[in-house]
């Protein structure tokens, strides 16, 4: 997923006007379809459109209605801007299941499941769906569902409809799964499910691998459970739901605690790519075990950089470069100055427990000369020297054109 946008980028791209940039392969409107499905827009930029001095905003801001609080959502129907106001007149019928009997088409498409899985649900189309058999999926996964049609929902035929139940918030995951009739009690089916909007749901059911750093979606504004909900996932004896519980990075320390135990690989090491709380050594452990996270891993001020003795013969290279980085080993990394790996012999050639003289030395090794130039044992002297060879120039005296060199 993309990183976010500054919020004066994103002032500027959602208030443009098709014919601010005439020259543009995408219009000014394809720009912001493309925005709000790009996960570049943070939460914070979408809560502060409600206040927004732009009204083309606060209507934008109108968007958000199903997650907006009472307060919020009578501020903009009542917005002195008859635009605005009007924006949230018309997502105001996201509430009325008679507004959304009204608007849902008959035949499959984007705007009827949109409607189905988001807007109120009348009683007449509900019963309509479980009578033909259709989009039960849809109504499972509705917060405005009637809790007798989830009931019935929960002992449908298909699996993924009863997966659906599972997911939804308050199902009590820790208390015992949703089973269909006939299931076999082996098979852990919609206990794997976790709430539909959080991304490790869908990495930690059966035969997938559950590793991932969670970052919240596009419907970020999607209300979450409480930390309580996680602490009871985390209890549970379904390893799926202890996944999801280990993406929850508010979990209190006993269940980290729990998590950081845990016989699932997988568990710990999602906790270690989520939480702050997360012991060293499982952030080492899925180092070591999840080689697509190193370069987030890498970032993290708890993964160990001391203490690594043991990897300087791991199979793989770059846990080999982290361990030859560690300035506590016993005794030089000088084997490791010539590893099959670039890399970790670079990270060798840095690492300060080098002799002097040999860092010098290495210097003038092609292979070796960047690491050993970020080698923190080189004397001052010695890197003046070697900006020198490189060609970058002094600094001019401090506030003054006087001519000639000053030492950096």
């Amino acid at each position: 997923m993309a990183d976010p946008l500054p919020d004066e980028v994103l002032e500027t791209l959602l208030t443009a006007h098709n014919d601010d940039w005439p020259e543009q392969r995408l219009t000014a409107d394809e720009i912001k379809e493309e925005l709000a499905s790009s996960g570049q827009i943070p939460q914070s930029f979408r809560r502060g459109m409600l206040q927004h001095p732009s009204p083309e905003l606060r209507a934008r801001a109108t968007s958000l209605w199903l997650w907006l609080t009472p307060e919020q959502r009578e501020t903009l129907l009542t917005d002195p801007d008859p635009a605005v106001s009007e924006t949230a007149r018309e997502q105001s019928r996201i509430q009325d299941p008679a507004a959304m009997e009204a608007d849902l088409p008959e035949p499959d498409c984007h705007h009827r499941a949109l409607l189905l899985v988001n807007y109120a649900v009348s009683r007449a189309v509900a019963e309509r769906c479980l009578t033909q058999g259709r989009d039960l999926w849809a109504l499972a996964s509705n917060h405005h569902t009637p809790a007798d049609v989830v009931a019935r929902l929960a002992h449908d035929p298909d699996p993924e409809v009863r997966e659906r139940v599972a997911a939804r918030a308050g199902s009590g995951p820790a208390g015992g799964a949703l089973r269909g009739p006939g299931r076999d009690r082996s098979d852990p089916g919609p206990a794997a499910a976790a709430p539909a909007h959080l991304a490790a749901a869908r990495r930690a059911r059966p035969g997938l691998r559950a590793h991932g750093r969670v970052r919240r979606p596009v419907g970020e504004m999607f209300l979450e459970p409480g930390t309580s909900w996680y602490e009871a996932c985390a209890a549970s004896q379904e390893p799926w739901l202890r996944r999801v519980a280990a993406t929850c990075a508010w979990l209190p320390g006993e269940s980290v605690r729990r998590l950081a135990a845990d016989p699932d690989p997988d568990v710990r090491h999602l906790l270690a790519l989520n939480h702050p709380l997360a012991p060293p050594a499982i952030v080492l452990d899925a180092f070591t075990a999840v080689p697509r996270h190193r370069p987030y891993l890498l970032t993290l001020p708890r993964l160990p950089r001391t203490g690594l003795g043991h990897l300087l013969d791991h199979a793989d290279a770059e846990v080999r470069a982290l361990a030859a980085a560690d300035r506590t080993l016993a005794e030089p990394p000088l084997r490791l100055l010539s590893d099959p790996d670039p890399g970790v012999r670079r990270a060798a050639a840095a690492n300060p427990l080098l002799p002097l003289g040999l860092i010098s030395s290495l210097l003038d090794d092609p292979e070796l000369a960047e690491g050993a130039a970020a080698n923190p044992s080189l004397p001052v002297a010695r890197l003046h020297e070697l900006l020198d060879r490189g060609g970058l120039p002094a600094a001019a005296p401090h506030g003054g054109a006087a001519p000639g060199r000053v030492r950096r």
